[in-house]
């Protein structure tokens, strides 16, 4: 009994010391350069919130903060690269997907990305605009549902909000089209534009300058909300499919190694970053809407989203390895 009551006194004092460790930790880090790891390529709207807030977070961790993309599989190779590192300087930047889609295609990662990373704050959401090019003639969502299952889709890769939104809308209109994936959204848009590809779900944020400028036909936005920059641009739910909604969030991850009170003091010091008026106001300019939440929030949302995303990916069979 002694002997068990020693090995007690024993771990109580090392868990009130490894307590007592965290708050140190959060008041020195970081200690070196900062490296956010961006899933996308440049001028997605995770790298350019990245980008935005980058001179605020140097200030506030008085350490250079280097942004580097490295995108690809669906974010995946950029999320593999933050799980893995072996210090705890480094972060993701990507899409919420990264944790509520891609574990549901991808079985042969080799890593459990949900056991890996955690979400440190959602910087902000944003929706996928349906365009088609003005070829198709296609101007509403009903003339969309009659398009010959021989029309193509582009998306900005497998596993990506706009593969993921134009999925889900397929299955719900009963509508067949080819998919062709690109390494982004932009490659993407542009190949509408050209007439490659016939009609694509892709972030608003890209496809807005197009829209507005007659190269590209505006359907419908695929968040349960209009666009403040398009409000004549009507919802998939309110074109006659109530429920739908395929809104997505750009989010800063760690892995889940990091202290959570490292991962607290990060997320008020983006939040600061993010809740300016001329920040909110650059950032609702791409058509994103400030969330800046707490990692509770985001794993609650997360979860959620994880379990809608799972029964998409089942109902349309989607396996990409």
């Amino acid at each position: 009994m002694k002997v068990n009551a020693l090995r007690c006194m024993q771990w109580s004092t090392l868990a009130l010391a490894l307590a007592a460790l965290a708050p140190a930790l959060a008041q020195t880090w970081p200690t070196k350069p900062v490296r956010l790891v961006a899933s996308f390529p440049p001028g997605t709207p995770g790298d350019v919130i990245a980008r935005l807030i980058q001179p605020a977070l140097q200030a506030a961790w008085k350490q250079p903060v280097v942004v580097e993309n490295k995108p690809g599989a669906g974010g995946n190779i950029a999320a593999v690269d933050v799980a893995q590192a072996k210090d705890d300087h480094t972060l993701l930047v990507g899409p919420d997907t990264v944790l509520t889609i891609n574990p549901h295609l991808y079985k042969k990662l080799g890593i459990d990305l949900r056991q890996s990373l955690r979400p440190v704050t959602y910087f902000a959401s944003f929706n996928q605009m349906l365009v088609c090019h003005p070829a198709t003639g296609v101007t509403t969502l009903a003339k969309f549902v009659q398009l010959p299952a021989a029309r193509t889709y582009a998306s900005g890769g497998p596993g990506s909000p706009s593969h993921m939104a134009m999925e889900m809308l397929l299955a719900a209109t009963g509508t067949k089209l080819t998919h062709v994936p690109y390494r982004g959204p932009g490659p993407a848009a542009q190949d509408i534009i050209a007439g490659h590809v016939d009609c694509g779900f892709i972030v608003s944020s890209v496809v807005l300058p197009h829209v507005q400028s007659g190269r590209l036909q505006a359907v419908a936005v695929s968040s349960k909300a209009r666009s403040v920059l398009l409000p004549a641009v009507p919802t998939v739910a309110g074109s006659g499919y109530a429920g739908f909604d395929a809104t997505f969030f750009e989010t800063l991850m760690a892995p889940t190694s990091l202290p959570i009170s490292v991962v607290e003091q990060i997320q008020r010091e983006v939040r600061a970053a993010l809740t300016t008026p001329a920040m909110t106001a650059r950032l609702a300019e791409m058509d994103l809407r400030v969330e800046a939440n707490t990692p509770q929030e985001s794993e609650r949302r997360g979860r959620e989203d994880f379990a809608k995303w799972g029964a998409v990916a089942r109902q349309t069979q989607l396996q990409l390895d």
